[in-house]
């Protein structure tokens, strides 16, 4: 049962924008209502199992049974999307669409297999995510593409938008960091005495480490460790959990270590240089301006294709 709520929760929150989903528990219909049509888009049928399965994606963020005409329209929407960008050779392939839905299931620290079980397990299956994953990538990928120029802030109405905000100080002091990830490896399966072995080895390095030039030398030489190449992120790339740790490490110092799956992972801080090109601020207000262009767009797009498309309802 953890395993189960743990796993709605993560979806709910990475897939949908909601909560704690509810524990579907409705009944699967007979194959001949289930291939019933409820709505024709282009030729492409919507069938009432469809509707059944999204409603029960959405049950996961909402806490309760959706309005089913907001589904079925849901469901045109991807349907229109998806054909428009066929129409301008947008159409990603099943490892496209596999490697998202990878991506998605890394960052709810499941494997592939744990979240296709996990959708079963709820009667949903892995296909109606995947249809709403596609959907979502070429609709990006189409209005980012036709309306690049238009979706591009520039830094005077930044400041404009930050002045009317009541915010004077759009230009709050940011910084360029250049970092090493270092990581002293830890064998998976490891007794919890050889991670907090390997982590006071890890402070101690701390202490003796000063400069990126002694770290490259150490680490490059020593066994079960390894540096990677520089890393360069301005102030505004990172979550203000890292910059308070960055800022709190002297240059050619490492960073408090953490414990990783790889291992004990530390950042050797190369050097951090003053810049205004893009502030936690700026990129604050950049985003929202571009967040609310897209969206107008998106919808005003959408709109136009809706109204192109053949949409028909079978008779009942």
């Amino acid at each position: 049962m953890t395993m189960t709520v743990t796993f709605v929760r993560r979806l709910s929150t990475l897939v949908l924008g909601g909560g704690a989903a509810l524990i579907l528990m409705a009944a699967s219909p007979s194959p001949a209502w289930a291939q019933q049509v409820v709505v024709m888009v282009n030729g492409d049928p919507i069938t009432e199992f469809d509707v059944q399965q999204r409603s029960k994606l959405l049950m996961l963020s909402t806490h309760k049974q959706p309005d089913r005409k907001d589904v079925i329209n849901e469901l045109i929407d991807e349907k229109v999307k998806i054909r428009e960008g066929k129409k301008f050779g947008i159409d990603p392939s099943a490892n496209d669409v596999d490697q998202s839905y990878a991506a998605m299931s890394g960052r709810m620290h499941l494997s592939t297999d744990q979240l296709t079980k996990s959708l079963e397990s709820q009667g949903i299956r892995v296909d109606t995510l995947k249809q709403r994953i596609r959907a979502d990538m070429v609709w990006g990928n189409l209005v980012r593409g036709r309306y690049k120029e238009s979706l591009q802030i520039g830094e005077k109405e930044v400041a404009a938008a930050a002045q009317e905000s009541g915010d004077q100080k759009p230009d709050t002091q940011g910084f360029e960091y250049k970092m090493q990830p270092v990581v002293l490896v830890v064998p998976h399966g490891s007794s919890q005495e050889v991670i907090e072995s390997r982590k006071k080895e890890a402070e101690a390095l701390r202490a003796r480490i000063q400069t990126c030039v002694e770290a490259n030398a150490f680490f490059k030489t020593m066994q079960n460790a390894a540096i990677r190449e520089t890393v360069v992120k301005t102030s505004a790339d990172l979550p203000p959990s890292l910059r308070e740790i960055l800022d709190n490490t002297p240059v050619g110092h490492l960073t408090p270590p953490e414990i990783t799956r790889q291992g004990v992972e530390m950042v050797a801080l190369c050097a951090k240089e003053p810049t205004k090109v893009d502030t936690p601020k700026k990129r604050e207000i950049r985003d929202k301006m571009y967040n609310e262009k897209y969206e107008a767009k998106s919808k005003a797009y959408l709109r136009d294709v809706r109204a192109s498309a053949m949409i028909e309802y079978p008779k009942q």
